[in-house]
């Protein structure tokens, strides 16, 4: 059990910081210090905060140590993408071969690499090199038979009534 002497200024500081400092997790950290300011029993600040006792310990042990600034630190980084290392040769790859779909992508880099991820993955990596996806139309190919293209003329001939009118703003013509 960590015994700790609270001041009455640490007390007022601790229960003002426990809802109003920026980022939950510390928030939470101090909630668990106010607890046992207040003298609550370590069994019931984990009940209550809903964290384990090495958590609370942890977070004991750093007040005693820095204080509320002790508190105050996160020093979660995340770990590190496996895709990371080979961020410069995918790069690469997609610029000279960019993917059609993130599922192209997901086989490419597991073909490259040997590392498998999810196309929700690698669609994150790929926003993360500076690649963006872009939608494309299709484009049919010319028709072969000479009757059938007759008949497109026809019809387009027929149906297509192309008006000219003032241009809308920018100082463009349009067709309606």
């Amino acid at each position: 059990m960590v015994t700790i002497q609270f001041s009455e200024d640490e007390i007022r500081t601790l229960e003002r910081e426990r809802y109003t400092y920026p980022h939950p997790r510390i928030q939470e950290k101090v909630e668990a210090v106010y607890l046992k300011s207040m003298g609550v029993a370590h069994g019931e600040i984990c009940r209550l905060c809903h964290i384990s006792r090495p958590t609370l310990v942890k977070y004991l042990h750093s007040y005693q140590a820095n204080g509320i600034d002790g508190l105050k630190r996160w020093e979660y980084a995340g770990r590190p993408s496996e895709l990371a290392t080979h961020s410069n040769s995918l790069e690469e790859h997609f610029r000279q071969y960019p993917p059609a779909t993130s599922t192209q992508a997901v086989e490419e880099i597991e073909r490259l690499t040997g590392i498998k991820r999810s196309p929700t993955q690698v669609r994150e990596f790929m926003r993360r090199v500076g690649m963006r996806f872009r939608k494309t139309g299709f484009v049919p190919k010319g028709v072969q038979d000479e009757r059938k293209q007759q008949e497109q003329e026809e019809f387009a001939k027929k149906n297509s009534r192309a008006i000219f009118r003032k241009p809308r703003r920018g100082g463009v013509w349009c067709f309606s």
